[in-house]
């Protein structure tokens, strides 16, 4: 056979092997179904409204291996909502995808998922991932948790702390990076140290709220509570319509033994901010607390009219609509639960 034609016949048979591959490969990878590819953005909206079958079609797009890592993180981001072995399973899977943004917003996923005290065994691992932004949103997840809870991570935390505390140290001054200094030293209660850095940032960023609450704690924490109570009454001073310190005044009487007065300024950040759903919250159950059952489920009820797919306020309600007796409200938050999500451990546990 000339050698012209060899090579013809071996050209031939190299693209017929590729197209053979090919055509196996197509046949064995499971097509999306039409609905499923053009329902992206359906399913987002609905999730967020708390609509009817939310997490079935919020788990429909989870299970997409085509979607862009800007579009998983948008998804994963209202997986807390929907809460559920299979939700778990989607956000266990993606703290391993190629993309670090992805890991870093399934990790804030489980935070909203799972409780505290058994989060260290799903991202404890996270602490050694190849990219830094991913350890730091691991140790981020992981701080303020006990001893206990941290279990066979609290060694490798604290490792990962020292770490980020060395990157934090070396980069170039900044608000920020004294505040995250701040934080990794109050959960090392090394309070001097932590006062230091808040110090630090206030100084490069006068007006930073986070700091200036946290540096009420670490004053409380030193045992220095008059001098928190006059950095605190400065600051209302200064900025009465702040809804952000009406609401650390309300926490820090309510931490104070003062809830009556604690009440004062969570309402008055309600009403500074009425769509800030976690400062209504923290006001509910502090009416809760002292007794006022029915302003309590106004709050709750409040919450769920404006933000529907809040899981939180809305179980929250279940609870205390069970514990007043209303029965019929009950079942109605119960049959809406139940259309968003049945597989909602609330409901598997008969709430």
């Amino acid at each position: 056979m000339p050698q012209s034609r060899r090579y013809l016949l071996v050209s031939l048979c190299v693209v017929f092997a590729i197209a053979l591959a090919w055509f196996f490969l197509r046949s064995t990878t499971p097509k999306i179904p039409e609905a499923i590819l053009h329902g992206y953005s359906p399913a987002l909206s609905k999730a967020r409204a708390g609509q009817p079958g939310a997490a079935r079609v919020l788990y429909q797009q989870l299970a997409r291996p085509d979607l862009t890592a800007k579009r998983r993180i948008w998804l994963l981001a209202e997986l807390p909502n929907y809460p559920s072995p299979q939700a778990l399973k989607f956000a266990d899977v993606d703290l391993h995808d190629a993309s670090a943004d992805v890991r870093e917003a399934a990790i804030k996923s489980i935070v909203g998922l799972v409780p505290s005290g058994q989060r260290s065994l799903l991202l404890g691992p996270m602490l050694d991932d190849s990219e830094q932004s991913v350890r730091f949103a691991a140790i981020n997840a992981l701080l303020g948790l006990s001893p206990d809870d941290l279990g066979l991570y609290f060694g490798p935390l604290q490792q990962a702390i020292d770490g980020w505390e060395l990157v934090l140290r070396a980069a170039p001054q900044s608000a920020e990076t004294q505040y995250q200094l701040a934080r990794l030293h109050l959960h090392n209660a090394e309070l001097k140290a932590a006062q230091q850095a808040l110090e630090q940032t206030l100084q490069l960023e006068p007006g930073n709220l986070p700091a200036l609450v946290m540096q009420i704690e670490v004053l409380d924490k030193q045992g220095q509570s008059d001098a928190a109570r006059q950095l605190l009454a400065r600051q209302l001073q200064a900025q009465p319509d702040s809804a952000y310190l009406q609401h650390a005044l309300g926490l820090w009487l309510l931490n104070h033994g003062q809830s009556e007065y604690a009440l004062l300024g969570l309402s008055k950040a309600v009403e500074l901010e009425p769509d800030n759903k976690n400062y209504r919250f923290d006001l509910a159950t502090t009416l809760h607390g002292q007794q006022e059952l029915e302003a309590a489920q106004k709050q709750l009820q409040e919450i769920v009219e404006r933000h529907p797919a809040d899981r939180k306020a809305r179980v929250l309600l279940i609870s205390y609509w069970k514990e007043s007796g209303q029965l019929q409200n009950v079942q109605v938050l119960l049959a809406q639960l139940e259309q968003m999500n049945p597989d909602d451990p609330a409901l598997q546990q008969g709430l």
